[in-house]
């Protein structure tokens, strides 16, 4: 349990990292280039082509789309069992170590030592 703790904490570490680096980016590109159209969030919203407003659609924007995706890895992790092999794995596993096995000992060629 401890484990998946530490995990969550970084993957939610590295999501706010990364949100934040686009809010500063979205602040510089405000800063160096000169004549930016309002970007729209979600297509309603338009944000006004300052550097706050670009730091604050990149971060929302960016913040939205892997929140979501992340949300959704949460979702299908939660539900997806991954204890026991399915009928068809055990099938391949089995072959796959019978013939290894019947490959080393069954070969004349081989010479103990």
């Amino acid at each position: 349990m401890s484990s998946g703790l530490r995990g969550q904490r970084v993957v939610v570490g590295l999501y706010l990292i990364i949100v934040a680096f686009t809010g500063v980016a979205g602040y510089m590109t405000a800063t160096i280039v000169d004549e930016i159209s309002p970007p729209r969030f979600l297509f309603l919203v338009e944000f006004p082509p300052t550097p706050l407003g670009l730091a604050a659609f990149g971060a929302l924007t960016i913040g939205l789309v892997l929140g979501v995706l992340l949300f959704a890895v949460t979702v299908v992790s939660e539900y997806a069992d991954d204890s026991s092999p399915g009928p068809e794995e055990a099938v391949e596993e089995s072959t796959d170590s019978s013939s290894v096995d019947t490959a080393s000992t069954d070969d004349p060629s081989v010479d103990d030592q």
